[in-house]
């Protein structure tokens, strides 16, 4: 038999430090799909704030170190689109000048997978009915609905796991989170938060599920009790939020 692909776990910043959940679920979902996961203890930040603030060299030296930390694995999975974006889309930009990394960045671009990118497009799989009968709306992120492409993966996955969507309007609306913007521009960002948190009440669902832990932040610090906002990999293993 040909050895298992060894897969990944890129847990992100925003997991690490904030919500360890997300973690935990991800690695659960990737278990019952019929993966052994490992994770790279060196990892850290793959650079997206510099990058996004213009600090270049700086976001190089980063991505050259998740480069080499991730470079012995068949895939590499990661809870959220926007860090997914940054290393599949923005990696190979940084190094256009530098052939040698540029290619090592495209290598690692191509096996880079947010969550349910791969539990849908690589491992075909089916998650259990941990979601039985709860009804949830769905925002999709900016990086992951605009740079990656993936819409229909999480809400299929939410369909399986016996989940009802009802679609807020203008899901794709972002949500205000913006990374730096959201410190930079607190007041414009809050209102676009108000905003995407009034659309989500409109629809009558309780819970408000997204992909990316950033937005899953923003949302909470202004949520107060008008729904629940959970990460899509805590909905689809179940456990304390759909039970609880």
């Amino acid at each position: 038999m040909p050895p298992s692909p060894r897969v990944a776990l890129f847990v992100t910043c925003i997991v690490d430090q904030a919500l360890p959940e997300v973690g935990v679920a991800a690695v659960r979902l990737l278990r019952q799909a019929g993966y052994e996961v490992e994770f790279p203890a060196s990892q850290t930040c793959c650079g997206q704030p510099f990058f996004n603030s213009g600090f270049r060299d700086e976001a190089r030296t980063l991505a050259r170190r998740m480069i080499e930390i991730f470079e012995p694995y068949d895939y590499v999975v990661a809870p959220s689109g926007s860090c997914t974006a940054m290393a599949r889309v923005e990696f190979p930009h940084l190094f256009d000048e530098l052939p040698g990394w540029r290619r090592r960045a495209q290598r690692l671009a191509a096996k880079c997978y947010e969550l349910s990118e791969f539990l849908v497009q690589v491992a075909h799989w089916q998650p259990e009915p941990a979601a039985q009968g709860l009804r949830v709306t769905y925002h999709d992120s900016c990086h992951m609905n605009r740079l990656l492409h993936l819409h229909d993966e999480p809400r299929s996955l939410l369909r399986a796991a016996g989940a009802e969507i009802v679609e807020m309007s203008e899901s794709d609306r972002c949500c205000g989170f913006g990374g730096l913007f959201s410190i930079r521009m607190p007041e414009v960002s809050n209102a676009m938060t108000a905003d995407k948190l009034r659309r989500a009440q409109e629809s009558g669902a309780p819970v408000l599920v997204t992909s990316d832990p950033g937005c899953l932040t923003q949302m909470r610090g202004l949520v107060g009790d008008a729904v629940r906002v959970e990460h899509l990999a805590v909905v689809l293993e179940g456990g304390e939020m759909v039970n609880g």
